[in-house]
């Protein structure tokens, strides 16, 4: 489903991301585990296209994301760090937002919308303002708006920072929920032990370039 191959990004003289590469299969989980500043977020937005790479190629589903970026954007859902949702508006408001910036309307998107909301066990807040809100539901809109195009590919970063441990598992087990129905993920965390949970292969970073690659029993 993705594939990464000698991956560079630069800063000046600093090099974020050093001559990477990792793919990840359909279906798998795979976790990029590393201390802030690893270089984590911005191999995640080098694969999103938001970042343009100073060398090496990204594939998705087997072709170029230099070749054809905004369609290959499609396939991919991006959970961001920094929660982006607008807190005066409703929860159903935010993902209508959302919805239309890939085209979405009318029945098409109101049953996405419903469809993600359940998922996120936010059904029953649909209409309340995004601003009354536990910092765990924040995080859990944050992820369902990255759901609404259906996408093949979500890539999560760090979707749990901040939140309580009630929180934090709500969220494994959304995230699970998706693994059951065939999606992709890539999660970028600093804690060893969501990695451990939830992840068929952990990619350990560190300075910019990756350390191991293995399932968990391999680097066990």
């Amino acid at each position: 489903m993705l594939h990464v191959e000698h991956l560079v990004k630069r800063y000046g003289e600093r090099v974020a991301v050093g001559d990477i590469s990792f793919t990840v299969g359909q279906g798998q989980t795979v976790g990029l585990l590393g201390p802030n500043g690893a270089g984590k977020t911005t191999t995640l937005s080098m694969i999103t296209g938001l970042t343009p790479p100073d060398g090496g190629a990204i594939s998705v589903g087997g072709s170029s994301l230099a070749a054809d970026p905004d369609a290959l954007k499609r396939k991919i859902g991006l959970v961001p760090q920094d929660l982006a949702l607008y807190e005066e508006t409703t929860a159903r408001a935010n993902l209508q937002v959302f919805g239309a910036l890939y085209g979405m309307k009318g029945e098409p998107l109101a049953r996405a919308i419903d469809d993600a909301l359940a998922l996120l066990g936010l059904a029953d807040r649909a209409g309340d303002k995004v601003a009354s809100f536990s910092g765990g539901m924040k995080r859990r809109l944050n992820i369902a708006g990255a759901l609404l195009h259906d996408p093949e590919l979500i890539l999560l970063d760090e979707p749990t920072v901040g939140v309580d441990p009630q929180s934090r598992n709500a969220i494994f087990d959304n995230l699970a929920e998706l693994r059951r129905r065939g999606k992709t993920l890539v999660y970028t965390t600093h804690y060893m032990e969501e990695a451990e949970r939830l992840c068929d292969r952990i990619v350990v970073m560190d300075h910019g370039r990756i350390m191991a690659d293995d399932t968990l029993a391999g680097l066990l």
